[in-house]
């Protein structure tokens, strides 16, 4: 008997415990307020800042004012980092070719441009020119049915066919890979199948424009994807150049191509006539960096709970600031307020079982970069990661939203996918907080814009962690554009969204078990 009261006893008391743990997250989440996420939105979108555009000055200012507030609110460093910043590597190339067809030297800017960072230092030559359509080889659809490429030149259109009026290589009539990434594809494809260069015609580019001949010979800065692979060196043909290649056919194919129609096969041709690519590239490299602060958990202190934002936006333009208050300064400012009501909540011995680790990354605008380099980088296992929480405009109000709830809502993203668990935990969460319209309807899988996939959250879920992506919508007066002011934000809204999103980290850190990871990674997830 008194075995069994103990127990009962026991139990009683951690079902107590975990109550006024979960009642403590209001006591915290009120500490979250307009007006702080204002002083920091006001630093943020500052014009000292200037736009926070990634590899410049303007977002080192920004990740050293995000440390310094990691730094103040007594967050723990990662233990493998030096310090707060993760930096990651860019480069900037420069580059000098020579093509010559048929013993015959290209012009380049007329016949040609070479883009600096897709291609090379290298010498290739090959006895002959091999056209192979759009350069797909799908299940559904291949150019390459019937050719051989191997030591060869392939030529090939960007783009890809329609049937009955629509893209028919993915089942649901949207472009597919072979659109975006498109080239890096087709050009890896054709290295896969033995050609040892390649010849790119844009259908909507006949010839070159001086800003295009100048960016191909040096390069913006970019991000080295870690699996991006050495595709084949390639260059952009001028339409006059690619006829002289492909003869008075040229004209007809075009006109194939500008409709999207599938290629004849009879238009297939080899032209037995010899090729020299001769590429020299410099390089320099700078660095970038995220932020990540830490407030370490208790008794699930190896288990991981992420805040993400992205605090990189476009940067300084012909004397126009882009501020970015929204975007992204609205999420940024955001996981700094959570960071620092969490870190209250430890100080006050109301600490987070599992580790939560606020992350603000660069190089979202330029596409996904620091993210990507987290999750190819991790500093705290992905397997152990039981979310992300990513927060990408939540200051605003959809200019497009025609909806009577437009002062109370926002967009949730990736509910349905990777893991059941999310929904549920998250709707509970906002019930709590007062009732958001939790608008679901970017999770279509038929949604044009792709939103799932162009915010930081993409590259956890693509490692399998479950994610939610916080969203206000399209902003079509002022998204990417120097209006994107403080002055625009909506600070009772904003306010309201990221207590809502610090609830379910509350709950994501505190519950018993890590989420589930119950609902496959497949195509429409990734």
């Amino acid at each position: 008997m008194t075995k069994i009261l103990f127990l009962l006893s026991f139990l009683l008391t951690l079902q107590l415990l975990t109550f006024a743990q979960k009642d403590k997250a209001g006591k915290y989440a009120a500490t979250i307020t307009a007006v702080d996420l204002k002083k920091q939105l006001t630093i943020i979108a500052s014009d000292e800042m200037e736009g926070r555009e990634t590899g410049t000055e303007g977002q080192r200012k920004a990740a050293a004012y995000i440390e310094s507030q990691f730094k103040k609110m007594g967050l723990a460093t990662a233990k493998s980092l030096n310090g707060y910043q993760q930096l990651y590597p860019l480069y900037q190339d420069s580059l000098s070719s020579e093509i010559e067809v048929n013993n015959q030297p290209a012009v380049y800017g007329k016949d040609y441009i070479s883009p600096a960072s897709n291609n090379e230092t290298g010498s290739i030559t090959a006895a002959s020119i091999i056209f192979a359509g759009y350069g797909i080889d799908d299940s559904t659809y291949s150019d390459y049915s019937g050719i051989d490429v191997k030591n060869k030149i392939v030529i090939f259109f960007l783009g890809e066919p329609k049937k009955d009026g629509k893209y028919f290589i993915n089942d649901n009539g949207n472009s597919s890979k072979w659109t975006y990434p498109g080239l890096s594809l087709k050009l890896a494809t054709a290295k896969a199948k033995g050609a040892t260069g390649a010849f790119v015609i844009n259908p909507l580019q006949e010839t070159f424009t001086q800003w295009s001949i100048d960016k191909s010979k040096n390069s913006t800065l970019y991000f080295p994807h870690e699996n991006a692979g050495t595709p084949v060196n390639y260059a952009l043909l001028s339409h006059a150049y690619a006829k002289s290649i492909l003869g008075n056919n040229f004209d007809t194919l075009l006109k194939q191509v500008k409709a999207a129609k599938t290629i004849d096969a009879g238009w297939l041709t080899e032209n037995k006539i010899p090729v020299q690519f001769k590429y020299n590239k410099f390089r320099t490299s700078i660095n970038a960096s995220n932020v990540l602060g830490v407030v370490e958990g208790t008794d699930k202190k190896d288990e991981y709970v992420f805040c993400t934002a992205h605090y990189d936006h476009l940067g300084k333009h012909d004397g126009k600031i882009y501020y970015g208050a929204d975007d992204d300064g609205s999420g940024t400012c955001g996981v700094l307020e959570m960071a620092k009501t969490f870190a209250k909540a430890k100080a006050a011995g109301d600490g987070p079982r599992r580790t939560v680790v606020f992350m603000t990354v660069s190089g979202e605008e330029k596409g996904l970069w620091g993210s990507e380099y987290y999750s190819d980088h991790p500093v705290f296992s992905l397997d152990k990661t039981s979310a992300d929480l990513n927060t990408d405009m939540v200051g605003r109000v959809d200019t497009e939203r025609k909806t009577g709830d437009t002062l109370n809502y926002v967009y949730v993203i990736g509910h349905n996918k990777l893991s059941s668990d999310l929904p549920v935990i998250n709707e509970a969460a906002n019930t709590k907080n007062g009732a958001l319209t939790l608008d679901y309807k970017f999770d279509d899988p038929n949604d044009n814009e792709r939103i799932y996939y162009r915010s930081d959250h993409y590259n956890f879920a693509r490692k399998g962690v479950p994610v939610l992506f916080f969203y206000d919508g399209m902003l079509k007066a002022d998204y990417h554009k120097p209006t994107d002011t403080i002055d625009k934000i909506n600070f009772a809204l904003y306010e309201k969204r990221v207590r809502m999103i610090f609830y379910t980290a509350w709950e994501i850190a505190n519950r018993d078990d890590m989420l589930k990871r119950d609902i496959p990674l497949t195509e429409g997830s990734r």
